[in-house]
């Protein structure tokens, strides 16, 4: 099984319509699948120019090592210097803070990941586990807020 458009629709819908629920600031949210292309991305009105390439560094980052960006970010606090080499080796696609989420099927499987920036990690990782799990997939976040 692979991601599908109306997966990845569904992901970035809900996790849109939460974030207006929320209140949350603007908010760019970047579905990719397993092998990392872009399958849905979308951009809210006023959300920041580099809110999409955030976005997919998050996303990016999870599929690379195989964990949530939240598992990054505190690995990358005790060890900066790996993870600056490792933004350098990916090309600038690895961000390294919360909202970089993986997507599983129900048998474990990576199919891909979300990514959302536009307000704080936290809040950003929490409108993505509303999209997955809308779409009947499980969110995996990693580090210690699963």
């Amino acid at each position: 099984m692979s991601l599908t458009l109306e997966q990845a629709s569904t992901i970035v819908d809900v996790a849109l319509k939460t974030a207006r629920d929320k209140k949350q600031m603007a908010q760019t949210v970047v579905v990719l699948d397993a092998g990392g292309h872009v399958v849905c991305a979308k951009r809210e009105d006023n959300s920041g120019i580099f809110r999409y390439e955030i976005a997919v560094g998050k996303a990016y980052g999870a599929l690379g090592f195989g964990w949530g960006s939240r598992t990054s970010m505190e690995r990358a606090a005790q060890n900066p210097a790996f993870f600056a080499a490792a933004g350098m080796a990916s090309g600038g696609r690895l961000v390294p803070n919360p909202a970089g989420v993986l997507v599983r099927d129900a048998n474990n499987k990576v199919l891909g990941a979300v990514g959302i920036s536009g307000d704080t990690g936290d809040n950003d990782e929490i409108i993505a586990i509303a999209g997955i799990e809308a779409a009947g997939l499980k969110a995996d976040p990693g580090g210690s807020k699963k």
